[in-house]
């Protein structure tokens, strides 16, 4: 489905999320890893990392994001250097200035859903957008066919996100190279949201980073998700085009300027000792992974349950006779656990499932809501 350009709508997740998340009392739909808190951060710091942290100037800092900030961002990559980096705050920053760069009226793009809606409702505010939806029905499967039916004379950008939210899909590496392929071969740029890279179930369903393989490649990352920190809303691009970077810069200029100096310290922290701050999140994901496949044994004639291939999210089918909107509203209100329906992530450039919800798994208090899911379903599953 293809649609012109139209008013940006109000981000439905966003606001069901603003509604529910510091209110419920269980958050099993979280879509971040476990965060640290900042003790435990700072003791990962140097002495000189520590030393500067506690005699930081509260000042402004450069717009593309510190030069040691984007050198350590630059060692997660394989190919990147610090100049083809640029810091957002956080990455609906980077999403926003993206397409507003990339894209002008008479441009076409091709979102593939389901998604996290900022990636559909900003191209769609600029241009006319298709949709290619992952096969439900085949594992959340990409059809590479599709994609290319929708390309038009006048296609500027493809996105993409995996893994997935809300799924957990990784498409196979034949797959994304094949995406790769037909993007070079049309000129068009690839917009990757890897947000999630680094915690998949398996080391060899990782796909590599778009900016590392695509000249037009462009890595949206942050400090949210797989690194569980949030609160320092430090995001980024990655991409080897530095004329385009540096029109990034000039459109941030009109937001937010430059990032937070403490979260650039505390980023860079994060960091330069990720693989502790990741085996971390692997060993919460892998744990409640495992009280996920327990739990949903025992209510197979309710959901279906099935790992995905990554991330800390999945999108699991509700089969009560109520209905998925139902159930998680009284859900929420009447035992205090809290989940995304399916009408968050409703979309305009095609049907969305409409029984499932997002369940997330990559906080340490998941134990304590599956007992009170446990409860709630005890008292009111016939």
């Amino acid at each position: 489905m293809t649609n012109a350009a139209r008013p940006m709508r109000d981000f439905a997740l966003e606001a069901y999320m603003s509604k529910w998340e510091f209110v419920a009392r269980y958050n099993l739909t979280g879509s971040n890893a476990e965060s640290l808190r900042l003790p435990d951060l700072i003791a990962m710091a140097d002495d000189s990392e520590r030393e500067e942290f506690e005699n930081l100037s509260l000042s402004y800092t450069q717009t593309y994001g510190a030069p040691a900030l984007r050198a350590e961002i630059a060692r997660t990559y394989a190919t990147v250097a610090p100049e083809d980096v640029i810091c957002f705050a956080g990455a609906e920053e980077g999403i926003y200035i993206a397409m507003k760069v990339l894209l002008q009226p008479e441009d076409h793009a091709i979102v593939v859903t389901p998604n996290y809606q900022a990636a559909e409702t900003i191209p769609l505010s600029i241009c006319a957008v298709s949709g290619v939806a992952l096969d439900e029905d085949d594992d959340w499967s990409l059809d590479i066919g599709k994609v290319e039916a929708a390309i038009r004379p006048n296609t500027k950008l493809i996105s993409i996100n995996f893994p997935n939210n809300p799924t957990g899909k990784i498409i196979p590496r034949e797959t994304f190279d094949a995406l790769v392929a037909l993007c070079r071969k049309h000129s068009i740029w690839l917009f990757s949201d890897e947000v999630y890279r680094l915690i998949e179930r398996a080391p060899e369903l990782r796909l590599p980073q778009a900016a590392d393989v695509y000249e037009r490649g462009l890595s949206l990352n942050v400090m949210s998700k797989a690194y569980g920190l949030p609160g320092l809303r430090i995001g980024w691009i990655a991409c080897t085009d530095r004329a385009l970077l540096q029109r990034f810069e000039r459109y941030k200029h009109y937001l937010s300027i430059c990032n937070s100096a403490p979260s650039e310290v505390l980023a860079r922290i994060a960091l330069r000792n990720r693989e502790t701050v990741l085996a971390r999140t692997r060993g919460v994901v892998e744990g409640n992974i495992a009280l996920l496949d327990d739990f949903f044994a025992s209510y197979r004639h309710l959901f279906d349950w099935k790992r995905p291939d990554g991330g800390c999210v999945a999108f699991i089918r509700y089969k009560g006779a109520e209905g998925v909107e139902t159930f998680t509203q009284k859900l929420v209100e009447q035992a205090g656990v809290f989940f995304l329906p399916s009408s968050v992530y409703r979309s305009d450039l095609g049907p969305v499932p409409q029984d499932r919800l997002r369940i997330g798994f990559g906080h340490l208090d998941l134990p304590e809501g599956l007992a009170a899911l446990r409860g709630f379903l005890m008292r009111n599953d016939p």
